[in-house]
Order: structure tokens, then C-alpha cells, then sequence
């Protein structure tokens, strides 16, 4: 594992605070499927980025493949700038945590 892949992986780690579980049957709810961009009508970017996250976190390090990188690069850059985005108030029940969380950042934990 290069020097770049095992930063990418800590970031990552430190990103998605969600298990593969925890994330696996947050996506099977409405609030999940209710947010983020829809591409034609179909299933949204953040909810396809949260099926590859839970592949990414049932994979030994060792079998990660570029493209896994690539997209963990991808979720750490989304987690940040939303999160900087935080509304003012209670988020418990926001379409701003559902969304983190479809990337598998729950910022209620």
C-alpha cells in the first residue's frame, strides 16, 4: 500500500463513521431515497455513493482496487465541504445529516 493509498484510507476512516451494517439499512429507508441529486429520475448520486461505501467497508484492505480509492478520495472531499455546511439548530430529522449520512457520516455520533 503506497503512502498516498494508506492517507486515503485514514481520511476515509475518519470520515464514515457508519458501519457497513448501520449504513446497509440506513439506505433501505424512504429518508435515504428522499435526498441528494437524481440523475434522470433514478436513484441519487449520494445513495449510489452509499452502496459502493459499504462494498469499500466489507473489502480487506488488501483487496481494495484503484477505483475504491478513487472513490474514497471522493467521499472524504463531500463529507468535508457539506459538513461545513451544518444548518443552524436541531439536524436530527434535516435532509443536511440525511444526506451525510447516504455518504456514511451520521454527524449525530
Amino acid at each position: 500500500m503506497s503512502d498516498d493509498q494508506q492517507q486515503t484510507k485514514k481520511d476515509f476512516d475518519e470520515a464514515v463513521n457508519m458501519t457497513a451494517s448501520e449504513l446497509r439499512k440506513w439506505l433501505d429507508t424512504g429518508e435515504s431515497k428522499s435526498v441528494g441529486q437524481k440523475k434522470d429520475g433514478g436513484e441519487s448520486t449520494g445513495h449510489e455513493s452509499g452502496r459502493h461505501i459499504v462494498r469499500i467497508l466489507e473489502k480487506k484492505k488488501a483487496d481494495l482496487t484503484d477505483d475504491d480509492y478513487a472513490h474514497m478520495r471522493k467521499v472524504v472531499g463531500y463529507v468535508k465541504r457539506h459538513s461545513a455546511q451544518k444548518p443552524k439548530g436541531d439536524v436530527t430529522d434535516t435532509d443536511w445529516r440525511y444526506s451525510l449520512m447516504n455518504w456514511g457520516n451520521d454527524p449525530k455520533k
